[in-house]
């Protein structure tokens, strides 16, 4: 789930490699103190740890004290190493919004799963471009699952009772109704099974939004939702998360139908900064779920994905 670590001295995940007796605190650590590598580990392991109440884990450094964000993001490599590396391109303009920074802007509406070895390496995947189709989907699908499942985390749930084979009353818990789906054409019909698998009858609609060619604005070519969408949750669907036009398009022809931003979580793969800055910043009230905010993303995803790349 998207929460919190509060218990460092808990078994860790066997791909993360956490020991809290070799790791400094977030209270002890400095912009520009080493981060010690753990003696035997996957250094890929210790690559990225990140706690989360929805503060943005990125490739991108941070110069702050990590008191300020109450959070600490910890890299293998300095601050001044990172710096110095320019294997990737960013859009031109493109400003590199460091963990604080972001978090101040946006808030705890941006929610990201807790990385680990397993979620690296399908994001590793999905931006090779010498990855085999059935490798990016398998890998996409695979990444596609775990953010509906955190999805599903946010909805509401209520406490019920239920009686096991054996007689005795368990006191559990089930979601609450009035949840749906809306995936935005294209790309957002790839996260459609990934719900279909955790929710077997939810209703999904569908927003087409395209780009004008002469304005290059965002324009709504076709919605259709549930008649009753105005009283439901809605998990909104779409990947790719590049410049934030596309889905605030979306959220507002959701709003035209009745539904509050307030009630949307958005379900998302990759993110830029000024994406999430974007949508946040129009919308304060809505929640952004995804897995990773760099300045570069792969927006290749919809045409690898459906095979017409």
């Amino acid at each position: 789930m998207a929460t919190e670590l509060q218990h460092p001295d808990s078994m860790p995940c066997h791909n993360q490699q956490v020991n809290s007796a070799s790791t400094p605190s977030s209270d002890l650590l400095r912009p520009g103190d080493p981060i010690p590598h753990h003696t035997g580990g996957n250094s890929a392991a210790v690559a990225k740890l990140t706690l989360l109440t929805g503060h943005a884990h990125s490739s991108v450094p941070a110069e702050c004290d990590s008191q300020a964000c109450g959070t600490a993001s910890l890299n293998s490599e300095s601050t001044s190493d990172i710096r110095n590396k320019s294997n990737y391109d960013a859009p031109a303009g493109d400003s590199f919004l460091g963990d604080c920074e972001l978090s101040r802007q946006v808030g705890s509406q941006l929610k990201l799963l807790p990385m680990n070895d397993q979620i690296r390496e399908l994001q590793t995947i999905i931006r090779d471009k010498t990855a085999s189709r059935g490798d990016f989907m398998f890998s996409a699908d695979r990444l596609i699952r775990l953010v509906v499942e955190e999805g599903l985390n946010q909805l509401p749930y209520k406490e019920c009772m239920v009686t096991t084979p054996t007689g005795y009353k368990y006191e559990g818990v089930k979601f609450e109704k009035g949840n749906c789906g809306v995936s935005i054409m294209r790309s957002g019909e790839a996260m459609e099974q990934g719900l279909r698998d955790c929710c077997r009858s939810i209703r999904i609609g569908k927003i087409l939004i395209q780009s004008d060619e002469e304005t290059q604005r965002a324009k709504v070519y076709y919605a259709k939702f549930p008649p009753d969408i105005y009283r439901r949750k809605v998990l909104l669907m779409y990947p790719i998360l590049s410049t934030g036009n596309t889905v605030i398009e979306a959220v507002k022809v959701l709003i035209e139908h009745g539904v509050q931003p307030s009630v949307i979580i958005l379900l998302s793969l990759f993110s830029t900064p000024h994406g999430a800055k974007s949508i946040i910043q129009e919308f304060p009230e809505i929640t952004i779920l995804t897995t990773e905010v760099h300045p570069v993303a792969p927006t290749h995803f919809g045409q690898k994905y459906f095979g017409t790349d």
